[in-house]
């Protein structure tokens, strides 16, 4: 297909265009952190990067930024593993309603936020509270994994139904177990799949909000704490300068896991020797 200039040049305006409107107000936030004025006036006068020093002492930033980190790594976790199990067993297995458990899994990233945030709420204050356990981090590790095992489901499901069935079946007729078939067949082709969804999810998990101010009790995530602190007009600037990081600390996980996604294709293929391993496994 031979392209005109101009159609080639209008391309070129559409996609600029639209990385315009989706990272410009990106680009005022970034450009707002170094703003050395308290009030947000445009243009910027002056410019500083004692916002930066201020932030890193402020004791909620870090205690929030901790919070977060634990709650993403938790909620990654949960999700890696419950992920991956519903994903192997509904593209390896036949079974009544198989379809209907893969619809139910992806479900909750569809729903709106503030209707799971209400389920859960009800679910901590009328089932979990009667019999001792409270609002706490759990609770929002719980609440992120119902939204990061969709992430972990999909990624896993399109990989494993790209995998050869031929390969496990001859791995179990050689002598090994289901165990030994997983970890030595299944699992390196899964692999890379499973670390771009683990790097998706907890880049979701530490970005949430809605799910969060449902859960969280009186603790404060990182997002929570910018949500809380906006309205406070001698706490905009570190409120700009906090913003910033969570959108370089979002980019690199997606970054990374689309990179590994790209150049995880050639692991679609079978391993050298990947019944083999499972075979001198049983030996």
């Amino acid at each position: 297909m031979i392209e005109s200039r101009l159609t080639r040049v209008l391309l070129r305006l559409g996609a600029v265009a639209t990385l315009a409107f989706i990272y410009l107000p990106l680009v005022v936030i970034g450009i707002y952190a170094f703003n050395e004025n308290i009030s947000q006036t445009w243009p910027i006068e002056s410019y500083t990067t004692k916002w930066f020093s201020v932030a890193w002492h402020n004791e909620g930033v870090r205690d929030a930024l901790l919070l977060s980190v634990k709650a993403a790594f938790g909620a990654t976790a949960i999700a890696l593993v419950l992920g991956t199990l519903a994903a192997i067993a509904v593209s390896r297995s036949r079974f009544f309603g198989r379809e209907t458990i893969s619809f139910l899994v992806i479900l909750p990233i569809a729903l709106p936020g503030i209707i799971t945030g209400l389920a859960l709420q009800a679910t901590i204050l009328n089932v979990l509270e009667p019999i001792g356990i409270g609002f706490s981090i759990w609770t929002i590790i719980i609440g992120h994994a119902t939204f990061c095992i969709v992430v972990v489901y999909n990624n896993a499901v399109a990989r494993a139904r790209r995998i050869a069935g031929s390969l496990q079946e001859a791995s179990m007729d050689l002598g090994a177990d289901t165990w030994q078939t997983f970890r030595y067949v299944t699992f390196p082709q899964l692999r890379t799949a499973l670390l771009a969804a683990a790097l998706l999810a907890f880049a979701l998990s530490f970005d949430e909000v809605v799910v969060t101010i449902f859960t969280s009790g009186a603790q404060q995530t990182l997002p929570i704490w910018i949500f809380t602190n906006f309205g406070r007009p001698r706490e905009l600037p570190i409120v700009n300068v906090v913003a910033l990081f969570v959108i370089f600390v979002s980019i690199i996980p997606v970054w990374i896991a689309q990179r590994i996604a790209g150049g995880g294709i050639q692991s679609d293929r079978p391993t050298k020797g990947a019944t083999a391993a499972a075979v001198e496994a049983q030996v």
